[in-house]
């Protein structure tokens, strides 16, 4: 049986609104690593980088197909049970992939940055874990950034080896 809650995070106005705010949430996390990233393109590619590195231009195009998947499996969950553990995850996942940049990209710090994408990628799969419980779709939504970060943190771990 339905509550007027659940009809009301899954129908009408509030519904997309929602989506909005979860967009919002991803674009704020994508807005801090832009910062982190600001005036880094020489330094990045002036760092030895694996034969398999993609060329820098990729990254964009890339993250922003992810974070437009991360907010809809985000929306689709909060559809589903609202606000509670698998979205818990969802932001801890997303505070994590926010810290990422600035650390890797403005610090400098690679030995850093490797160990928090570790945590990142193993709050990332918790999160798939518990969306699945909710919504196959949402996990699935999940997997092509989960991929990725596991080739990020591939390329992190080597270019920190590379350059110290």
């Amino acid at each position: 049986m339905k509550t007027s809650q659940d009809a009301s995070r899954t129908s009408g106005r509030r519904r997309w609104w929602a989506l909005v705010g979860f967009a919002a949430a991803v674009f704020v996390a994508a807005a801090i690593g832009g910062l982190g990233v600001q005036g880094t393109t020489g330094e990045y590619a002036s760092l030895q980088q694996p034969s398999w590195a993609p060329p820098s231009w990729l990254f964009g195009p890339v993250w922003s197909l992810l974070y437009a998947l991360v907010a809809v499996a985000g929306w689709l969950v909060w559809r589903r049970v609202g606000f509670g553990p698998a979205l818990w995850a969802w932001t801890a996942q997303l505070v994590l992939n926010a810290i990422w940049t600035p650390l890797f990209f403005g610090a400098g710090e690679y030995g850093l940055a490797f160990a928090e994408i570790v945590v990142m990628w193993l709050a990332i799969g918790l999160t798939v874990v518990l969306f699945a419980r909710v919504s196959r779709v949402a996990a699935a939504l999940l997997l092509p950034y989960w991929a990725w970060v596991t080739f990020a943190a591939a390329l992190n771990l080597s270019i920190w080896q590379l350059n110290s």
